[in-house]
């Protein structure tokens, strides 16, 4: 199967999902049926090419795979009924004849998921599973759980919103609020997932980066006022215009200060701009809109050494007050090394490191491997670097850091 039928597959597999749950419930059994059918895809159009309408195409198979699924299910006589009322799935073509052709369910499905009646951590997890197209295994290291644990979290989420009875229908504006700060931060999961890789041969996944774009603009098309919908979709734009930069040819690691940043997407920056400084002239601002000012004074940069990071510091400081976690703990220390010197530096990141309050994973030692190289420390460095290296699942990462400890031995 070609790269560009898997992306076109991605993208259709949440608005298959979307619509056949919309048209026969279940949700659980929906995406059981949904990923068979995509499984029929992936057999038979390499063989027998495209059909004319993809989506309609994995709709109806998925369709008629739902029926023999709640055929065999042991309420089987009230489930027959309910898929006997329904237009049987031989003779209707997603969308339904009722729904214009480019309707697109994605959206509603991302606030179903976001239901109530699960917990944040089962919100994000289900919607990483089902909208995202992220694997149970790369949601697990999202969450730092076992990957058995991830699967049980998914089938009880898909068990709750199955038992709660919500109908497939986008919220009310009230329901809209309350699940909105699940949704963005769905979302940021998704493209950060898209834009470091957290393990594996590659640093960036971009058709997880796009999609998370593409559901953050449908986002703000549905709340074009709401800031942190704006501030998330000019961070995904700001972060994403370096893309190209951030590896080599042979897919190493570029970190920022090297590289060359005529690489990096104008039309994306301009766009970015515009949206975080329109959003920050509307009130106090929330953590994405901070974010996104930071990204953006990255951006404008016309080269590393003229980095605001005076202002850059300033903006994580007021970062930490309305989001202290361990991430913009980590960013914050990089912010001092650079506007402020790496001992002053140091010294915070040695006093989280006692608190616990940094990520459990390779960054704050790369953090520490950098700021001693910083600080005039190269052996103290390498061994640092090193330790990082052994500490990171990303294979991208693996190799720049390892290459970082072995020129510190050669500069010996």
């Amino acid at each position: 199967m070609t790269e560009g039928t898997e992306d076109l597959m991605r993208r259709l597999a949440p608005q298959v999902l979307g619509a056949v749950v919309r048209r026969y419930g279940h949700f659980d059994a929906a995406e059981d049926a949904v990923q068979e059918a995509l499984l029929a895809a992936s057999a038979q159009w390499p063989k027998d090419g495209l059909p004319d309408d993809p989506r309609a195409w994995l709709i109806t198979v998925a369709a008629r795979r739902l029926t023999d699924l709640l055929r065999g299910e042991q309420a089987r006589r009230r489930r027959e009924d309910l898929v006997a009322r329904s237009i049987p799935p031989d003779r209707w073509l997603a969308p339904a004849a009722d729904r214009p052709a480019d309707a697109d369910d994605t959206l509603t499905l991302l606030f179903l998921c976001c239901h109530p009646a699960l917990s944040p951590a089962a919100q994000i997890a289900l919607t990483l599973r089902a909208v995202g197209g992220l694997s149970t295994a790369e949601i697990a290291r999202a969450f730092l759980v076992p990957e058995a644990t991830m699967t049980r979290r998914i089938t009880r989420a898909k068990q709750r919103i199955r038992d709660s009875g919500l109908p497939f229908a986008p919220p009310s504006a009230a329901d809209r609020a309350d699940r909105l700060g699940a949704v963005l931060h769905v979302l940021y999961l998704v493209f950060t997932e898209g834009y470091a890789v957290t393990a594996g041969p590659d640093l960036q996944r971009a058709d997880l980066a796009a999609e998370a774009i593409r559901l953050t603009r449908l986002a703000h098309r549905l709340l074009p006022d709401d800031g942190e919908v704006t501030g998330l979709l000019a961070l995904m734009l700001l972060s994403d215009a370096r893309r190209t930069a951030r590896t080599g040819p042979d897919g190493a690691l570029i970190p920022m200060a090297e590289q060359d940043r005529t690489l990096w997407n104008a039309d994306l920056i301009a766009e970015g701009v515009a949206l975080i400084t329109r959003a920050l002239s509307h009130g106090p601002p929330g953590p994405y809109q901070l974010q996104a000012a930071i990204a953006a004074l990255h951006d404008e940069a016309l080269d590393a050494a003229t980095t605001d990071w005076p202002q850059i510091l300033a903006l994580y400081e007021l970062l930490l007050r309305i989001r202290d976690n361990p991430v913009v703990r980590l960013n914050h220390v990089v912010a001092v090394a650079m506007a402020r010197g790496p001992r002053e530096a140091l010294d915070l990141l040695t006093r989280l490191e006692q608190e616990d309050r940094l990520p459990a994973d390779h960054r704050p030692t790369a953090v520490r491997a950098h700021l001693l190289e910083m600080a005039g420390h190269p052996a103290a460095a390498r061994t640092a670097y090193a330790a990082a290296a052994r500490r990171t699942t990303s294979l991208p990462q693996q190799r720049y850091l390892n290459a970082q400890a072995t020129r510190l031995t050669d500069d010996r």
